[in-house]
């Protein structure tokens, strides 16, 4: 060794493995809450181990998915609230898969910060062991990259990926034909899309994440950060019971750009917007914002988080069924002949 010269070690260079295996031992009792059949193998080594046989699966076909939660990780970040951000990383990867027909049997999450902070990495990955519970698939595995030189203090970056699997066969959309209900499930709020816009507006309001929120209880920080709704369980008993034809997940793009992703050619959509109140969030944003009807339509879920195209003859029944799971149903309308989305009606 060279005299004079002290000896670096990774830790002076900003990583500290011992956190890392520390996060990984505070960790593995969420994911463990997460286990379901098929698991063979957890956290701890090198890969994760599913058996799609002992999950019940006799022909299946796999579905894969990967997303993140956008810009709404920056209003989690200023605010410090971070406990239900992993759940939107969680939903907005399973409630793809589910409109491929597909349950969801295990998730990986890519946790990247500057400096890892134990504590509040702990509360992420609680949040996206939650996201799993609830729509009945294992945290399986992850990644923690500590990159300093790479993001700000304090400031940490979010991906997820999901893997599902379904018969042979049972692929959605599949069946639908002019004349198919469309039921549309309400959302619990933004969710996880638009966020920049949604930023660009509160800084225009001249509010902080800390004032009182104008148009329900706590905080504006807390109400915008209100987690992406699950519908996987829901979605997929609806599918099971016969007669769904489709599912379209409404996140960017609104309901102008995701549901015609999921009709066939030649067919397309008539919504009535008064079908439905548009919830006091959006409608702040639309005043703050000076929004026209059709680009809050074509930005932001207005309210509607997932459709679903159906059976006339079974609509009722399904709409019945999703209501017991605790879905608020509205009638949309129905698919039509012709190409894209047409509106009757006013939401604003």
């Amino acid at each position: 060794m060279t005299a004079g010269k002290n000896g670096l070690t990774y830790a002076d260079a900003g990583v500290d493995i011992d956190a890392g295996n520390d996060l990984v031992e505070r960790i593995k009792p969420a994911a463990k809450r997460t286990r379901r059949s098929g698991v063979m193998a957890g956290l701890g080594g090198f890969g994760a181990l599913f058996d799609l046989k002992d999950a019940g699966y006799a022909d299946p076909i796999l579905v894969a998915a990967t997303d993140g939660v956008g810009t709404k990780l920056r209003i989690a970040i200023d605010t410090g609230n971070v406990d239900t951000i992993g759940i939107d990383l969680v939903a907005m990867c399973v409630n793809d898969l589910v409109c491929q027909g597909a349950e969801p049997l295990l998730f990986l999450d890519y946790f990247a910060t500057g400096k890892l902070e134990t504590e509040s990495a702990v509360r992420i990955i609680e949040g996206i062991a939650k996201g799993c519970e609830l729509s009945g698939c294992a945290l399986i595995g992850g990644e923690t990259a500590e990159m300093p030189g790479m993001y700000d203090a304090g400031d940490f970056d979010l991906a997820g990926f999901a893997v599902g699997a379904m018969e042979r066969g049972a692929d959605l959309p599949d069946g639908v034909v002019a004349g198919d209900v469309l039921l549309g499930l309400a959302s619990d709020g933004v969710h996880s899309n638009g966020y920049s816009l949604v930023r660009a507006i509160v800084a225009q309001s001249g509010l902080e994440w800390d004032d009182p929120c104008p148009w329900g209880e706590g905080t504006l920080g807390a109400a915008l950060l209100a987690p992406t709704r699950l519908y996987v369980k829901q979605a997929l008993a609806a599918v099971r019971a016969g007669g769904v034809h489709a599912l379209a997940h409404i996140t960017g793009g609104g309901l102008t750009e995701n549901l015609p992703r999921v009709l066939p050619q030649g067919l397309g959509a008539e919504i009535d917007l008064n079908s439905w109140a548009l919830p006091p969030v959006f409608q702040w944003l639309a005043d703050q914002g000076g929004m026209e009807q059709a680009e809050m339509l074509k930005t932001f879920n207005a309210g509607v988080g997932m459709v679903l195209s159906v059976s006339a003859e079974q609509a009722d029944a399904i709409s019945a069924l999703l209501t017991e799971t605790g879905e608020t149903v509205f009638r949309l309308g129905h698919v039509t002949k012709g190409e894209g989305v047409s509106y009757t009606g006013s939401l604003l």
